[in-house]
């Protein structure tokens, strides 16, 4: 039986090294308040320092993945309410969808099962990889009902969607399903509902296997390199690459040349070394 951890709005379950984060207002299709927003902060915060985590997924409770903002909660009652109050509030907001999600420490996948619509598309793209439904609905209403796109939503989708189809969507509202996400790079990869879960947990168990310590330094590498130029690059990435040799209490490099050179048991090009430490990290 999985173990399990619980706030009001979200819902996290640890099995074989996954951490199963679900936004569970499945009566709003999980649209995010303010509530929920400063409760993932918390969970984030929670699960950096749990070893039961290796891997995050992030979904959610029932048919949908998220329907973005919460209209009332986070637009009607915050619009009235003291500036103070305001900036907490769109702090919160892009303090987990973004700042902390994007560059977090350990590999995050977002599973998106159903509707993800506008505000949604912040931590579903600062997660590092995603699979989608194929039956999943995707939209950027915003338009539909006179806002352009708040936050972050824009500046996220033009990091993985291309120019055409980032202006098609944010300018009509229209909506698209897990297939077209797939092949327009919003999603890694998208697949029958029924095999949703196995294929994320196989995507999953595939993250665990890597060391921790080198996984995190080239997703960090990848991310905080793309806005340098390239010779920062160059120097940015050999420091990482010196750093995680560093940390890295089981000296993966050493032991994956020796593996690969010495005995000739593994081919990198296709398979990971064999870990002689199998902590989360």
């Amino acid at each position: 039986m999985a173990e399990e951890l619980s706030w009001e709005t979200v819902r996290v379950e640890f099995e074989n090294g996954i951490a199963w984060v679900t936004l569970n207002r499945p009566d709003k299709r999980n649209a995010m308040s303010p509530q929920l927003n400063a409760e993932m902060i918390e969970v984030l915060e929670t699960l950096e320092a749990d070893d039961r985590a290796g891997v995050i997924v992030l979904t959610g409770s029932g048919e949908s993945f998220s329907a973005g903002m919460d209209l009332k909660e986070y637009f009607r009652k915050v619009d009235t309410a003291p500036e103070h109050v305001q900036l907490k509030v769109r702090r919160d907001c892009s303090m987990w969808q973004w700042r902390m999600l994007r560059v977090y420490s350990k590999p995050t996948i977002a599973m998106v099962n159903g509707w993800c619509f506008g505000g949604a598309f912040v931590p579903l793209i600062a997660c590092d990889l995603a699979i989608a439904s194929d039956e999943a609905q995707f939209g950027l209403s915003e338009v539909n009902w006179g806002i352009p796109p708040g936050n972050l939503v824009t500046k996220a989708l033009s990091e993985v969607v291309g120019y055409r189809n980032a202006l098609m969507y944010i300018m009509t509202g229209n909506t698209f399903n897990g297939v077209e996400a797939a092949q327009m790079g919003l999603v890694n990869s998208s697949v029958p509902l029924e095999k949703l879960r196995e294929a994320t947990v196989e995507l999953a168990e595939n993250l665990l296997a890597k060391n921790p310590i080198v996984l995190r330094a080239a997703k960090l590498g990848f991310k905080h390199s793309r806005d340098m130029s390239w010779g920062q690059a160059e120097d940015y990435l050999y420091a990482k690459l010196e750093q995680s040799q560093f940390l890295d209490p089981e000296s993966g490099r050493e032991q994956g040349l020796k593996q690969f050179l010495d005995d000739k048991r593994i081919r990198p090009g296709l398979q990971t070394y064999e870990r002689s430490v199998t902590t989360a990290g």
